[in-house]
């Protein structure tokens, strides 16, 4: 009896001591949970990838495949023209005269495609060879005879005339809301399958222009400048820097260029002003342009004015200071080709 008493309590004293290590691993279990929270490191949220592609002509990246074409085509800019459908769609404007005092754009269009252009205007040597420097598809309405044999030759910059598709509904529609020769207009979709068809290569591959990164684009240097204004002859043109947006307003005068059917402004990244050497060359007042020289320029952006320099590289228009590339702040540009007289010094700035 005392040997069943004294097991009984030896398996007591067991029970006792199972329990109580059970109780001190869930204890030292817990310990180390806590530990091993506290010891847990954060997890990090990776940096959003950078697209793998860029536009071009305005630095903007992209992941869609960029591979098309460059269109530029000849935009009307008599006041009976204005306003004009397309332009707040370019990548690139050209502004230049052509006869008298009154300016043409050629427009340049790559990372967005308008359903319409225009209207659309006659062709000059300046322009094309512009064209072609860019590598871009060159579309235009009719040209004297001399123009017309230039790009009639074999080795002539791709084009497509709208004379000889005039009002085929088409890639061209005279509208009725204007006369001619202000109603020509471009129906941009068609522009591809015609260019096709006439053996054109649609597909090509292009060497950005220099482009600043965000941080350069922020540390911009150069006078502050709100405002900008200079003269074709007679023809006033303005560009007004809004904080807000961080963007450039052109104006013709008091009028603001906007698209004719949504009044969509024309909002531009860089503004970029150009002085160079104009020659009349026959009695119509038509010009002989020097785009390949370089020479003095303004440089807008970010509502500020850097005094520069320009040069052609590789037939394309680039600031330079110092015989160094300077970038273009990532978006859209408009280029104004002013005569060396008056030149630059007629340009008026406003804080």
């Amino acid at each position: 009896m005392k040997k069943v008493y004294f097991l009984g309590i030896i398996l007591l004293l067991l029970f006792i001591g199972i329990i109580g290590c059970s109780d001190d691993e869930e204890v030292e279990s817990g310990n180390d949970l806590a530990t091993k929270e506290v010891e847990k490191e954060p997890i990090e949220t990776p940096e959003p990838s950078e697209p793998a592609n860029m536009y071009p002509l305005t630095g903007i990246r992209t992941d869609e495949e960029v591979n098309n074409r460059i269109v530029s085509v000849m935009i009307n800019n008599h006041p009976n023209a204005r306003p004009q459908s397309g332009l707040s769609q370019a990548d690139i404007v050209f502004e230049i005269l052509s006869e008298g005092n009154t300016t043409r754009f050629l427009a340049l269009f790559h990372s967005e495609s308008p359903d319409v252009v225009g209207p659309v205007r006659s062709a000059r040597e300046y322009y094309f060879d512009t064209a072609e420097n860019y590598g871009a598809l060159y579309i235009y309405h009719g040209a004297a005879g001399f123009i017309e044999d230039m790009l009639r030759r074999s080795d002539a910059v791709d084009n497509l005339n709208a004379a000889y598709y005039d009002n085929d509904g088409h890639l061209f529609k005279r509208e009725s809301f204007r006369v001619a020769p202000h109603n020509s207009y471009l129906q941009f979709g068609a522009v591809e399958e015609v260019a096709t068809s006439r053996g054109y290569q649609m597909e090509r591959a292009y060497d950005p222009l220099p482009f600043l990164s965000e941080d350069e684009s922020n540390d911009i240097t150069g006078e502050e400048v709100s405002e900008v204004s200079f003269n074709y002859g007679s023809d006033n043109v303005r560009y007004v820097y809004d904080n807000t947006e961080e963007a450039y307003f052109r104006y013709n005068g008091q009028e603001q260029t906007k698209e004719l059917n949504t009044e969509t402004p024309i909002q531009l990244d860089n503004v970029f002003i150009i002085e160079t050497a104009h020659r009349v060359i026959d009695d119509q007042g038509r010009r002989d342009v020097d785009l390949t020289s370089g020479g003095n320029a303004y440089l807008l952006q970010k509502g500020k004015v850097q005094k520069i320099q320009w040069e052609s590289r590789d037939g394309r228009i680039i600031p330079v200071r110092g015989g160094e590339a300077v970038g273009f702040v990532p978006g859209k540009t408009w280029i104004n080709v002013i005569p060396t007289s008056p030149g630059l010094s007629e340009v008026t700035e406003s804080e």
